[in-house]
Order: C-alpha cells, then sequence, then structure tokens
C-alpha cells in the first residue's frame, strides 16, 4: 500500500466517523516565535485544545507536515527522518477513551488490513498524580487485544505534555510486532531491539499541570499521531523510508550518479534535500538565525555528502526535479514553488562551495597540528575560529573530525558560542518565550499591529505589497513582505504615520465566521490561504484591513499605543523586514 492511499484511507475513514477534514498548516508557524517548525498536529491546534470553539466543529482530522531538528546528526541510520508526515484524529471535548480506542482498532484491523495478532498496546501504570489506565486497556480488551499484549509504564513512556506545563494526560501506543525475533524472553514494546515498532500514539488529555501540580481539564480531548513514513514501510514489508517509494527515486538516481559508494550518504543528501525542498515551500530561507539556520545547516550537509558521493554539485537541478515529479501528487506546493526551490538552493550551495574549500583547509591544517601535539582532539576554540571566521557550521567540523579518527571539545565551542550569541543577539533573549502559549497583552497587541502595517504598506508601497512572515515577542514586531526595492526615508516615515493615525482613530476590531470563499469574496487577505479550513474567522478592522486569522487581538486599536518602525532591511531575495515597536505613552 503507497503512501498516498494510507493517507487518503486515514482521512476518509474518520471523515466517515463524523470528523472534518482540515488543512496542513505549513511547516513555519504563523506567528508563534515559540517553536521554529511546526512539530505535530496538535501544536496548531493548541488554543482548541485549551478550550476556544474550532471553526469546524469538535471532531478534526488531517495530516500535517512536520520538522523535528533534534535528529538530524541521525540522519543517515535506517529510520530517523527530519522532515515527515503526521496522521492525525482529535476529538474536543467530544469523544474519549472508548470511541477513539475502538476507531484506532478498526482503522488499523480492518481499512489497513493488519491482523490483529500484530498488534500490543501500551497504557499508562498510573502514580501518585493519576490513577493507573485500566479504562484504556479495558477498551483495549473489548475491542479484540487479549491481556496479554496489554502492558503498563509509568510516566517516560505513557504520558504527553508539552513542555514544562499545560494540557497532559496519559496516552495509549500501539506496536507492530514485525515478526523478528525477540532479543530475550522478557522482549516487550519498551524494548528497542527493533521487534517492535511504534505505530500509533492516542493521549487522552484530562490535565493541566502547573507549578502547583495537576489539575481536572473541563474539557477532555483527545489528541492522536501516526506517522505516514513510518506506516509505509511496516505495510510494504521494507527495511527502511528510504526503501518507500517516497525515496526510491532519489536514492536510485543518487546511486547512478555516484562514484564512492556509501549508503548512508545517499540517505543523508536524499532525506535533506527532501526536507529543505518542503521548508522552502513553505517560505523558510536560509540564514544565520532560528529556523533559517536550520535549513541552511541541512543543505549544507546535503552538499558536503553529494560531495563524499564525489557527485557533481550541478546535479542538483537534475536532483530536484526528480523529487517534484514525484512527491508532487502528495505535495503540489513543490511543483508550484519549484522555480523558488531551485534558486534558493543553488544560492546557498554556491555560498557553501567557498566555505566548504576554505575551511577545509584551515581544518586541516590544525588536524596536521594536534597530530603533532600528540592529541586526537580539536579544542573548542579552533571550532568556534572556524565557525566565526570562516563560516564553517561545528557540525561539519564534528563529522570532519570523526571521519579522520579525531574528537572536538564541543562543550569548549558551546561556551564560546553561547558568549558570541549573548553578544550578537542582546535583547532577543526572550525570543522563544512568545506564540499560543504566551498571549500577553503586548504580543496580542503587536499581533493587531501587523495587520494595520499590512495595510499601510498596500497603501504607501503599492496594492501587490503582502505579507510574507512575522515573528512577534512581547517586546518587538518583525514583519516581512514582498518588495523590490529599500524602502525610502519617506516611505517609511509615511507608513508609519498612516498606522499611527488609524490607531489614533480608536477603529474598533471585529471578528466574523464564514466559509473561506466568502471570505475571499469580501476582500479578506490571508497568507497560506491553503491552510484555512473551510469555515475560517476573519478580522476586520474598520474599512482598513480585513484578514482571515486565527487571533487573538485587541478589541480597538486606541489599545495600541505609538508605532514606530526601528529598521529596514532585506530578509531574502525580493523579501524586505520591517522591524517596530509599539511605545506606550
Amino acid at each position: 500500500m503507497k503512501a498516498i492511499e494510507i493517507r487518503n484511507k486515514y482521512l476518509n475513514f474518520f471523515k466517515n466517523h463524523g470528523h472534518n477534514v482540515i488543512p496542513s498548516a505549513p511547516l513555519i508557524p504563523e506567528n508563534d516565535p515559540s517553536v521554529l517548525f511546526t512539530t505535530a498536529g496538535m501544536q496548531p491546534l493548541v488554543p482548541y485544545l485549551l478550550g476556544e470553539k474550532h471553526p469546524e466543529g469538535t471532531r478534526l482530522t488531517d495530516y500535517q507536515k512536520c520538522v523535528r531538528t533534534n535528529d538530524i546528526e541521525e540522519v543517515g541510520d535506517n529510520r530517523h527522518l527530519t522532515y515527515f508526515e503526521m496522521l492525525g484524529n482529535w476529538s474536543l471535548g467530544d469523544y474519549f477513551k472508548e470511541e477513539s480506542i475502538q476507531m484506532s482498532y478498526d482503522f488499523l484491523t480492518k481499512e489497513l488490513q493488519i491482523p490483529a495478532e500484530k498488534l500490543s498496546v501500551t497504557c499508562f501504570a498510573g502514580d501518585e498524580d493519576c490513577p493507573k489506565d485500566e479504562v484504556s486497556a479495558s477498551c483495549w480488551k473489548k475491542a479484540g487485544i487479549p491481556e496479554e499484549r496489554i502492558y503498563f509504564y509509568g510516566k517516560d513512556d505513557n504520558w504527553w505534555i508539552a513542555g514544562e506545563e499545560g494540557p497532559c494526560g496519559p496516552d495509549t501506543e500501539m506496536f507492530y510486532d514485525t515478526g523478528k525475533p525477540a532479543c530475550s524472553p522478557d522482549c516487550q514494546p519498551s524494548c528497542d531491539c527493533g521487534k517492535y515498532v511504534e505505530i500509533w500514539n492516542n493521549v487522552f488529555m484530562e490535565y493541566f499541570k502547573d507549578k502547583n501540580g495537576y489539575t481536572k481539564l473541563e474539557q477532555k480531548n483527545v489528541d492522536t499521531g501516526l506517522g505516514l513514513e513510518r506506516m509505509t514501510m511496516l505495510l510494504q514489508g521494507k527495511e527502511t523510508p528510504y526503501d518507500t517509494e517516497l525515496f526510491e527515486p532519489i536514492m536510485k538516481k543518487l546511486e547512478e550518479l555516484q562514484k564512492i559508494d556509501s549508503i548512508q550518504s545517499r540517505r543523508i543528501v536524499a532525506e535533506h534535500l527532501r526536507s529543505s525542498m518542503m521548508i522552502i515551500a513553505d517560505g523558510g530561507r536560509p540564514s544565520n538565525i532560528d529556523r533559517g539556520y536550520v535549513l541552511r545547516r541541512l543543505i549544507r550537509r546535503m552538499i558536503r555528502h553529494l560531495n563524499k558521493l564525489q557527485i557533481s554539485l550541478d546535479e542538483i537541478s537534475t536532483l530536484i526535479a526528480i523529487n517534484v515529479e514525484n512527491l508532487k501528487g502528495m505535495y503540489p506546493e513543490l511543483e508550484k514553488n519549484q522555480a523558488t526551490i531551485q534558486e534558493v538552493l543553488l544560492e546557498e550551495k554556491n555560498k557553501f562551495v567557498k566555505t566548504l574549500a576554505h575551511g577545509e583547509r584551515e581544518f586541516n591544517k590544525e588536524m596536521q597540528k594536534a597530530k603533532q601535539a600528540g592529541t586526537n582532539v580539536i579544542n573548542g576554540q579552533v571550532v568556534f575560529r572556524l565557525y566565526d571566521t570562516y563560516g564553517f557550521p561545528p557540525e561539519v567540523t564534528k563529522e570532519l573530525a570523526e571521519e579522520n579518527g579525531f574528537q572536538i571539545d564541543l562543550e569548549e565551542f558551546e561556551k564560546l558560542f553561547k558568549q558570541h550569541q549573548e553578544k550578537s543577539r542582546a535583547g532577543s533573549e526572550h525570543k522563544f518565550k512568545g506564540g499560543l502559549a504566551d498571549q500577553t497583552e503586548e504580543t496580542i497587541a503587536y499581533h493587531t499591529a501587523t495587520h494595520l502595517l499590512n495595510a499601510a504598506l498596500k497603501q504607501i508601497i503599492g496594492k501587490d505589497a503582502h505579507q510574507r512572515g512575522s515573528n512577534i515577542t512581547a517586546e518587538r514586531m518583525r514583519f516581512d513582505f514582498n518588495c523590490d526595492h529599500k524602502l525610502t526615508e519617506e516611505e517609511k516615515k509615511a507608513v508609519e504615520d498612516l498606522v499611527n493615525e488609524w490607531i489614533q482613530e480608536g477603529i474598533p476590531v471585529t471578528k466574523q465566521e464564514m466559509s473561506k470563499e466568502e471570505a475571499i469574496k469580501s476582500g479578506a487577505e490571508c497568507m497560506f490561504i491553503e491552510k484555512y479550513p473551510d469555515i475560517v474567522t476573519v478580522y476586520s478592522i474598520g474599512d482598513v484591513s480585513k484578514e482571515l486569522c486565527g487571533g487573538p487581538h485587541v478589541s480597538n486599536t486606541n489599545e495600541l499605543g505609538r508605532f514606530k518602525i526601528k529598521k529596514e532591511e532585506s530578509s531574502s531575495s525580493g523579501i524586505r523586514r520591517i522591524k517596530a515597536v509599539l511605545i506606550k505613552e
């Protein structure tokens, strides 16, 4: 069964069980600086899990594009991926454990036709905060899982919470028996020998944790996640995701082109290329900080392994075209943005070729010095100098060192890098405290101000100026928009004056729910139209602004304070960036 078939079966199954299908949110979270990328299906739904009403109701399902960055260096083995797709279904105060478990069992055994004897499940064992989850175990028995394949584990395995505080609860996880021999008589789902593979996780959010402990939520939710690549691999009887149709064409081409054989390098190139293309298609661009640095790191690691395979970097365009052709049925945004993807990747390639040549020469000098000194450790000052002077990524230095039997003093590098960050990014240390979990008066005001800024740019610069991204903290706003020139001082002042004029007018901010088609017909603007459900929320600021947006916003513009542009600069090719503050007077 192919990946697209599994996805469609999943969405149709839950649609037939009363769920509304909602579109995938972009990989780059809008107005959420608390995370670099969308990492799970639940992330865009946090406000609704906390009680806000979702326009599509209490039963939802979708596929969600996800990027997780903590395993980049593990990519190249037989299972780790940076980009992956998560299938999910949610109950927002609707059904709970029994119906959730029965639907999961039915989907696995009837739709995917997995033999019931291949399934084992785990439940929460209980502790002083929450009792043993006998309810889930009973539901599994009723569905068809025998008691000997139901296991109980503690919080490390069967409890979910995002961060230190927030909505949380016990979960139940489903495991697929691959048929591999047990590593011992005690082998069970908690073992990582490879016999059991986790395929699905149902979280039962019935608690809220804060500094004082756990309390019961008024609204009980179900939050589930099923990894598409992993399920595809298992159902096709493949050893790795790279053996499935998602990667097969690109892996085959790399094998044809390579002059040095390395399955690890081929996997790294294939995975990082797909991840980079998906991020770029959703608006990501390489830079030296935050998500831009993650993208730069993915591209540069891919290029280094193309070099290791001795594949000409001129083949990057061919590899992009192969991926677009192979994946456009699942991700039409790749074909739509193919020219941009190619432009960004080739520009980054050209930059890195120079960096790589300089950095490797310097690294080889330092390696010879270390050999003469009788040590196999490259000190952290060298690693930092390569990064700071030559732009040579520390992870590349680490890989080069390991390939030559050396180690790097990572602890010393991180200490120096932290000092560098504190100097170069002073004042932005609170960047990741915002987002959905931090809807303060300040962030809400800045969110509303982005709408006014967007409207002002259309009047002053031109109607074709559109928002291309934003980042908000409690101290400032950052707003990206398309524009082919640096703003003049006159243009900046005119934009600033117009925003302040609207603020002083005290214009009410109103909220309406309507169909997406009605919203577009009414002239409402939005970024990433494809991410919105059929029923949308439209915020209007008098006759000044009308946008599709998830909110929240102030009720009147006179709550904002004075708007001041602090800086206007280039963000990337054809994209300008304004940094501004609101001054309370």
